[in-house]
């Protein structure tokens, strides 16, 4: 084996305290991109490993000659995202060095902020028969997505993985499911650089929604958008996403609502039953110029703090400044706290060169909901009411609600949305339970 109501003051006036120094209106970063927009992360501009033309067919044609190599369809997500510069400055799936490192210190080999390993990973028995630089042909749900040329061979155990699990979800309960996912992963991490022959179904189950950062980046400059915040969604977006994503327009260009169209656990909501709702939303209750939504075919990991650092760090690549951070950012049940993924940003390391740190800024808002007495949205740093005059219904609680038949609080959801979600969960054959966590009921 190898080695839009725009007028909400009173929020607003309160975000001086979570926003940077400078005003977001007044930030222009300009540097290394000829848009005005902020530069990719990395220093190296987008870095697109998708192969096109002549190019991607010769290389589908030598790939029917490589070996094969199944992988996961978390794995295939993370390789279309290095193909279309998502994951920029990633070339390919990373070796022992960078993974060891990403772990402890959420930094590759090179000194490059990066805050959760990507990896491959495959059998024993596979690695231990290939030849250093062999170059193997990468398959998820039989299509053929990629070659990668291998460079690095590495074991993980169940210590390895208890290591990564611990530093990249802060548990190695295997209830957890991302260090599930962890600890199933085959033996052997394969490592090297990788060229993209698909984006998969992407582009066309999701047309008009799935973009390249490019695309974003060509909208948000068409637009004339400099500072651009993004709203990061793996559920149906509620009356809470709503003002988030409004107090987001009042501080910046735009707001980019950026939705999650890769594969999530049992008992969450499709992507295209969430698209629906964020359309009728978007559609009925925002200006239409400031609002740019899209979608990325990443698998949610469910890891809190360290994902929500990955969703900055990606968005930066789409184009935007800052990354909508507020109640229990990409948690699951109670591995974290609720304000975890804010407080992580002022903990990472910052690398002396400056395109090799974390450029995309948070946004930081408290618990948002609709409180019947302030007769409006609001937040814990503004509301002074009781929780009994508070609509606090999480997006699990939504879940929960609509799978039961139960009841949806005035005020929580839009009526046309609550509509979509009623019509997906009657056409159900089959439930799937969903549990409360403390976040979820408050």
């Amino acid at each position: 084996m190898l080695s839009t109501t725009r007028t909400l003051p009173s929020l607003v006036g309160t975000l001086s305290r979570a926003l940077p120094t400078a005003s977001l209106q007044q930030r222009r970063i300009t540097s290394g991109s000829r848009e005005g927009l902020i530069p990719p992360h990395g220093g190296k501009g987008l870095v697109k490993r998708l192969l096109q033309g002549a190019e991607l067919a010769e290389e589908r044609k030598k790939a029917q000659s490589l070996r094969r190599v199944d992988i996961t369809t978390r794995e295939n997500g993370d390789l279309i995202m290095m193909g279309i510069g998502g994951f920029s400055p990633l070339s390919g799936f990373m070796g022992k060095g960078d993974w060891q490192r990403v772990c402890s210190e959420m930094l590759l080999q090179d000194g490059t902020f990066w805050p959760i390993p990507i990896t491959l990973s495959v059998d024993a028995q596979v690695a231990g028969s290939l030849r250093a630089d062999e170059e193997v042909a990468l398959y998820s749900e039989g299509e053929l997505m990629a070659t990668l040329q291998v460079q690095d061979a590495y074991a993980l155990g169940a210590a390895e993985k208890q290591f990564e699990c611990q530093h990249v979800f802060a548990t190695t309960d295997t209830e957890h499911p991302g260090v599930k996912l962890v600890m199933e992963q085959k033996p052997v991490n394969l490592g090297g650089p990788v060229k993209v022959l698909s984006e998969g179904y992407f582009p066309t189950r999701f047309a008009g929604i799935y973009q390249r950062p490019d695309e974003s980046r060509a909208l948000f400059a068409q637009r004339g958008w400099k500072t651009i915040a993004a709203l990061q969604l793996r559920n149906p977006m509620h009356r809470s996403h709503e003002y988030l994503a409004k107090i987001a327009i009042e501080v910046c260009d735009g707001v980019f609502i950026h939705s999650l169209v890769g594969n999530l656990k049992d008992g969450d909501i499709p992507a295209d039953v969430r698209v629906r709702c964020i359309d009728v939303l978007v559609d009925k209750y925002f200006v239409k110029d400031k609002v740019v939504q899209g979608g990325y075919p990443l698998d949610m990991r469910y890891a809190g703090p360290r994902e929500a650092l990955l969703h900055a760090l990606f968005r930066q690549n789409y184009g935007c400044t800052h990354m909508i951070i507020g109640r229990d950012h990409a948690g699951v049940g109670d591995y974290y706290g609720m304000f975890d993924a804010q407080l992580i940003f002022d903990k990472i390391p910052r690398p002396a060169e400056e395109g090799k740190r974390l450029l995309c800024e948070p946004l930081k808002i408290d618990w948002t909901f609709y409180c019947k007495k302030c007769d409006g949205p609001a937040s814990l740093r503004t509301c002074p009411h009781d929780k009994k005059d508070r609509v606090i219904v999480s997006g699990t609680m939504l879940r929960k609600l609509l799978s039961e038949g139960g009841t949806i609080p005035d005020h929580f959801g839009r009526d046309e949305v609550l509509e979509i979600l009623r019509e997906y969960y009657s056409s159900l054959t089959k439930k799937v339970e969903v549990k409360l966590h403390k976040a979820a009921t408050g």
